[in-house]
């Protein structure tokens, strides 16, 4: 390391050799941004054929070796592997020895902080954790996207400046994040990115049911103007049939998704009862619609039963399940992210006997201030193998030997993913 860096970068890190273990999408990506602002990429690791190819790509001239060889050579170390193998390959980082005192450890993780890089803290590393809310593609143009992307920032105080100073070098603006928030910031892209991905491809495949030859061209300029004014307004800019109310619209949408795209339901549902939830309480939909709207809302996902949105008693089931509903589960919907059950238990009414109906119902009064009865949350946190300790840990590009960016894992990794996407992932 240079200890005498120049006039003009006296508040940035002296330049650094840089290494990284997992050449993954972001990994090499942040090493050329690095490699940019004068740091010197010294040494990578990747082992799938993708990760050869895209470090030889983005990273020319810089050797391959395994990641004990990479932090032998390295100042300063990018650990860009999956959140599940992280802890991992820090501990086999240390058994063996690897980890150096004074040597920057930093990893890109959306859902940690710096508490995964105990082990190697204790052995003396200086421990970073800077993730970008970005979505990577693995090619040149991730390093023209850092211009202005937010990195959620995690370290000890006495390393704040210099995770500040790097962040800016390699174009982003540093957005600072406690420890004991790194999950809830994870999910947050997630949600944002990563499932925004599954929103617009889920919305082409069912316009392309009803005829539509260009999905693509048709939902451009409507998702452009809609992100916007999400962004300018947040829920202000509400519309559509479930923030006006109407009920008789909602429910021809739940027949014919039955109908035609069962596999779409249980989502349609999920959304617009959380919709439902947030123009209420906005005072955007009136209570008095309310009432058929959460009414048509409060139906079954399809008629199997068995995927994602069915709830208790409707198990292949016509009958009304009207606000049996659980305590909401403690798993949340994303895997890295922390659980937050909502603590309110749900009410116990008797089943409706009659036919399920896709329509408004009448069934008597009702409160002019209903509660959704959003899905209970049943996915399982991941159950991926960790990789096996070591520094030989996987490096990054999309498989059990190749991690995937944090985008990818999360959004935006991350971010978002803004994943990591922000990971995404990433957001």
């Amino acid at each position: 390391m240079n200890p005498h860096p120049s006039t003009e970068a006296q508040d940035r890190p002296a330049r650094l050799t840089v290494g990284v273990v997992g050449a993954g999408r972001v990994g090499p990506a942040l090493a050329a941004a690095l490699q940019l602002a004068g740091h010197r990429p010294v040494a990578v690791s990747g082992v799938s054929d993708a990760s050869v190819r895209r470090a030889a790509e983005m990273l020319p001239g810089v050797p391959l070796v395994t990641p004990g060889e990479v932090l032998a050579r390295a100042d300063l170390v990018l650990l860009t592997v999956p959140d599940d193998a992280l802890a991992d390959l820090v501990a086999g980082l240390v058994e063996t020895g690897a980890v150096r005192p004074g040597q920057l450890l930093v990893h890109t993780s959306g859902r940690f902080g710096t508490a995964v890089l105990e082990p190697a803290t204790r052995a003396g590393a200086l421990p970073l954790a800077l993730h970008p809310a970005m979505t990577f593609t693995g090619t040149s143009v991730d390093v023209q996207r850092l211009a202005g992307c937010p990195f959620g920032v995690t370290a000890p105080q006495e390393l704040r400046m210099a995770a500040e100073a790097l962040v800016i070098e390699m174009g982003g603006e540093p957005e600072w994040i406690a420890e004991s928030a790194r999950p809830l910031y994870h999910a947050a892209l997630a949600i944002g990115a990563n499932y925004l991905v599954t929103l617009v491809a889920q919305a082409m495949e069912l316009l392309q049911k009803a005829g539509v030859q260009a999905p693509d061209r048709m939902l451009g300029p409507l998702l452009g103007a809609a992100l916007d004014n999400a962004l300018r307004s947040g829920d202000a800019a509400l519309t559509g049939p479930v923030a006006r109310g109407d009920a008789g619209t909602v429910a021809a949408h739940v027949a014919e998704l039955r109908t035609h795209a069962p596999q779409a339901l249980a989502g349609y549902l999920a959304m617009a009862r959380t919709t439902a939830d947030r123009a209420l309480a906005h005072g955007l939909l009136k209570p008095e619609l309310a009432e058929e709207l959460l009414d048509v809302l409060a139906g079954p996902a399809p008629d199997s039963g068995t995927g994602p949105g069915a709830r208790p008693g409707e198990q292949g089931s016509p009958d009304d399940s009207e606000g049996t509903d659980g305590p909401e589960g403690t798993e949340g919907q994303q895997p890295e992210a922390a659980d937050h059950p909502t603590g309110e238990p749900q009410a116990t009414g008797p089943k409706s006997t009659g036919p399920k109906s896709t329509g408004p119902k009448s069934t008597g009064p009702k409160s002019t201030n209903p509660k959704s009865t959003g899905p209970k949350n049943t996915n399982p946190k991941s159950t991926d193998p960790k990789s096996a300790a070591g520094p030989t840990a996987p490096d990054g590009s999309g498989s059990p030997a190749d991690p995937t960016a944090p985008d990818d894992s999360t959004s935006p990794d991350d971010p978002a993913s803004p994943d990591h996407g922000p990971h995404g992932g990433g957001s």
